[in-house]
């Protein structure tokens, strides 16, 4: 005996099930409501659980938007105000001079690095009439790098959260709602249209919410650590400029105290 006659004989013993793709039940089902196919109506049709995962996913991309606005205009300003500074900077060419400038440039994370070197060199200049530790200056300018660059990721931990997180919350919601299709199956007592279709859409919605909300926060992410990583490579750069005028205009030329070289704080 062939597999196909063995297949045969199943066909003919199997039940009769109710087509679940034909025509006339598509017909039936849309002109009696019970297929919904607006997304509104799918998610207020949803259950009590599928609300919640959706709502909760809602939140969060509501929520990465509102961190990634506020980022894009912090990082914008200091990135803009860096330039103008650093302009000047270079303009200027005296350390003194600049210092009395440097206020107006805030909140460029430059002028806090400028700040914290000119403090520690204008210590060492006032006490020891030049440059007695280059170290110190260094160490107190990559203080100050750190500093700023921990202000400029504030906020950034909640958009890896939520793109590592939403998607298994979707997938949650995913799941869920395949349960549900097995449930509808269980109480139907076949596999009818009616039965699996408000399960699978609420696993397909709560899919379809978790990707919305977990791709924005993760392009937002690469995009502003990023603009991090610039704006802490163009403070390294500063430090070493900084340095390089600082021992020119106050370096161990000779031992004696000159009380003209004295820096102002």
């Amino acid at each position: 005996m062939n597999s196909t006659f063995l297949f045969a004989l199943l066909l003919q013993a199997a039940p009769a099930v109710e087509d679940p793709v034909s025509q006339e039940a598509m017909d039936a089902a849309l002109g009696s409501g019970a297929i919904e196919t607006g997304l509104l109506d799918l998610v207020l049709s949803a259950g009590l659980l599928a609300k919640l995962v959706i709502l909760l996913l809602l939140a969060m991309s509501v929520f990465s938007w509102a961190v990634a606005f506020s980022k894009y205009g912090l990082l914008r300003q200091a990135a803009a105000k860096d330039s103008l500074f650093l302009k000047a900077f270079r303009r200027v060419g005296k350390l003194a001079d600049m210092n009395a400038a440097s206020e107006q440039y805030r909140p460029a994370p430059l002028v806090t690095i400028f700040e914290y070197g000119y403090e520690e060199l204008a210590r060492q200049v006032n006490k020891y009439g030049k440059i007695r530790s280059g170290d110190a200056i260094e160490r107190v300018m990559l203080l100050a790098t750190g500093e700023e660059t921990a202000r400029l990721q504030r906020s950034m931990g909640w958009l890896a959260t939520i793109a590592s997180a939403a998607p298994f919350i979707g997938l949650f919601g995913t799941v869920w709602g395949v349960l549900e299709s097995f449930r509808g199956l269980g109480a139907a007592g076949g596999a009818t249209l009616r039965a699996v279709a408000p399960g699978i859409a609420e696993a397909l919605i709560a899919t379809a919410a978790g990707l919305f909300a977990a791709i924005p926060a993760l392009i937002f992410y690469n995009y502003f650590s990023q603009q991090i990583r610039e704006i802490r490579a163009r403070m390294n750069d500063f430090g070493l400029e900084f340095y390089n005028l600082a021992e020119r205009d106050y370096g161990d030329e000779d031992d004696s105290f000159d009380q003209t070289r004295a820096v102002r704080r």
